[in-house]
């Protein structure tokens, strides 16, 4: 039988001790056997003062204290070295023997009367009947205080980690581990123990109803974003996963306001939570910004100067040297003297970007491919100080307008504006040493400017717009010269964050132009481009690319990938020219396609307009109807 642990619990005190009056049976029992005794004694000291004594020098100084002394010292034994002296029996007899074993059992007796009065506690104070438990507790402790006392000795002595302290330290630490192991595992068996209850259920239904409620579908996007974050464990074993991803994007596109098409495309570029939270970023607008016009002033005085009109201000950031959050004015921010003096811009943040990764020298030709309303345009200006030459182009003309105003309100001399298509621009002037295409797109990254990219982009638009980017791209590349001393770049940017539009058409360029590589664009934040997307593979350089969400860097989104052009002549593999071929056709199948279905004539409805025609003709010559 194994070592039986002592209840470490004291017995419980009674509320009131029992008061007894008088002696109990026990009590005078034991006086009268110690009276009995007492005189006993007495009368055998009579008997041996009687009988006559050979007294020593030190019994006679006894005496004479006796005499002295009187009453103290009646009872007090003498000691003699005698023969015939019974004092030495007397210490040893066994009726004292006899009274002091009566004396050991009645305190024995009394502390069975005390244990029955105030019963000791069976259990444990928390109601533990393992002794085993109580045993290694205790062993545990006896373990612990051994190890303290041999760190204290160790430490006394003076000595440095022998490998038996060591191999205390390991096994402590070891027993802490599977403690923290057995603890973590104890909380996984508990969630795993999940009540049917609990479990978030898929409501079924027409969706009209489903989403008629926007409390009930607010709600139930948290409970699917919840499951889908914890699959394994919280999801009703009768549903798929698809179920809750289709369920989720139905909701998205009608709580936020989106077509579904369009929800499921911008939903597939994050995880669950992320896209909630990209989805909730477009609500919000963007924070105003402007860029210091370095042409005519400087940060410093700008931002005194409006801070003196009302103007709630700060730099926008360690990344732009040139730009200023505005919090709020009291006077219009587009309407300042400053402004009309051409001092700053308005300016997405975003859109400083690519000319910071374009990286502007002086007395460079730059070319800007798409340059309205002229922000990149005035910005790659005033890092040139007015030096070398811009060829600001837009091809829509009426754009235009604002482009020149622009241009003379900040003070800019090297510009030359000129109204192209971009995919021209290889053959009206080439040879730039560099070239910024910020190209159009559908504007997924601008949605809390532009609210209704929401629901008039189909399907159509991310074929259409890739097409045209893809040959805007090439036009670029074209345009650049390779033996330029200083320069050789092309920055590709859009305000979008489909894949579509960014990623597949840099891969397009590097397959159809293997003169070009990617480069950093040295830009210090920003997370990298896809590598890989929905079983698409890319360019594994993809990820020097740089992507900007709302929900992450708080501004619009955006996309810059930054070439450098090596030579101006390349030979392309005939692997290449063949794969190539193919993307292309069926690039410029898509729209054809698309054309063909949607180009129809109604003839009952043009008969109408035809009529009108050949009526104003014949009034024109002079005949009537």
């Amino acid at each position: 039988m194994g070592h039986k642990a002592k209840n470490k619990q004291k017995a419980p005190e009674p509320i009131e001790k029992p008061v007894f009056e008088g002696l109990s049976k026990r009590a005078k029992a034991r006086l009268n056997k110690t009276k009995a005794a007492a005189e006993e004694r007495n009368n055998k000291r009579q008997l041996a003062e009687e009988t006559p004594k050979k007294s020593s020098k030190k019994a006679k100084t006894t005496k004479a204290a006796d005499g002295e002394t009187g009453d103290l010292w009646d009872n007090l034994e003498v000691a003699t070295d005698d023969e015939n002296s019974d004092d030495l029996n007397d210490e040893f007899d066994m009726s004292d023997y006899a009274d002091s074993n009566d004396e050991v059992e009645d305190e024995e007796e009394e502390a069975a009367e005390e244990q029955d009065v105030f019963p000791k506690a069976q259990d444990d104070f928390l109601g533990s009947d393992s002794e085993q438990e109580m045993e290694v507790d205790q062993q545990e402790s006896e373990q612990e205080d051994s190890e303290s006392e041999d760190d204290d000795d160790e430490h006394v002595e003076g000595q440095a980690l022998d490998e038996r302290k060591s191999r205390k330290i390991e096994a402590r630490a070891a027993r802490e581990a599977a403690a923290a192991e057995a603890e973590l595992a104890e909380q996984a068996n508990q969630a795993e123990v999940l009540e049917q209850d609990e479990r978030f259920i898929l409501p079924e239904g027409p969706d009209e109803e489903l989403v008629a409620d926007v409390t009930a579908v607010s709600q139930r996007l948290k409970d699917i974003v919840h499951v889908l974050n914890d699959f394994r464990k919280l999801r009703d074993p009768t549903k798929d996963r698809q179920d809750y991803v289709d369920r989720l994007v139905k909701d998205i596109a009608s709580y936020y306001g989106y077509s579904h098409f369009l929800a499921e495309k911008l939903f597939n570029l994050f995880t669950v939570s992320e896209a909630i939270e990209f989805f909730e970023a477009n609500e919000v607008p963007r924070p105003v910004t402007i860029r210091t016009n370095t042409l005519k002033t400087r940060r410093r005085d700008l931002a005194q100067a409006l801070i003196n009109r009302g103007v709630n201000l700060e730099p926008i950031g360690k990344w732009s040297k040139v730009g200023l959050q505005v919090f709020d004015s009291s006077v219009p921010i587009g309407a300042t003297p400053e402004y009309l003096a051409g001092h700053y811009m308005l300016q997405a943040a975003s859109s400083f970007l690519p000319v910071m990764a374009l990286a502007p020298q002086p007395n460079e030709r730059i070319l800007d491919m798409a340059s309205a309303p002229g922000g990149k345009t005035t910005y790659i200006a005033a890092l040139q100080k007015n030096t070398g030459m811009v060829f600001a182009n837009d091809a829509t003309k009426d754009r235009l307008k604002s482009l020149i105003a622009n241009i003379h309100r900040m003070g800019v001399k090297n510009a030359v504006v000129c109204n192209y298509d971009g995919r021209e621009f290889p053959k009206v002037i080439g040879g730039f040493d560099r070239v910024l295409l910020d190209a159009p797109c559908s504007g997924t990254g601008v949605i809390s400017k532009d609210p209704s990219v929401k629901l008039n982009k189909t399907e159509k638009d991310f074929i259409d717009i890739p097409f045209l980017q893809k040959q805007l791209i090439l036009a670029a590349i074209d345009s650049v010269d390779a033996k330029s001393k200083t320069g050789g770049y092309i920055v590709y940017s859009t305000c979008s964050v489909t894949v579509e539009e960014n990623e597949a058409v840099v891969n397009y360029a590097l397959l159809k132009r293997p003169n070009v590589k990617l480069v950093p664009t040295t830009l210090d934040f920003g997370r990298e481009g896809f590598v890989s997307y929905r079983g698409k593979n890319f360019h594994p350089t993809l990820k020097l690319t740089r992507r900007f969400y709302p929900h992450v860097h708080n501004m619009d989104g955006f996309y810059v990938a930054k070439f450098k052009k090596m030579d101006n002549k390349f030979t392309v593999q005939k692997d290449d020219v063949e794969t190539e071929k193919r993307v292309y056709a069926d690039d410029e199948e898509k729209p054809k396609k698309a054309a063909k279905e949607e180009l129809t004539f109604n003839d009952e409805e043009d008969a109408k307009y035809i009529e009108e025609t050949k009526i104003i003709q014949k009034k024109r010559k002079g005949l009537k109807k």
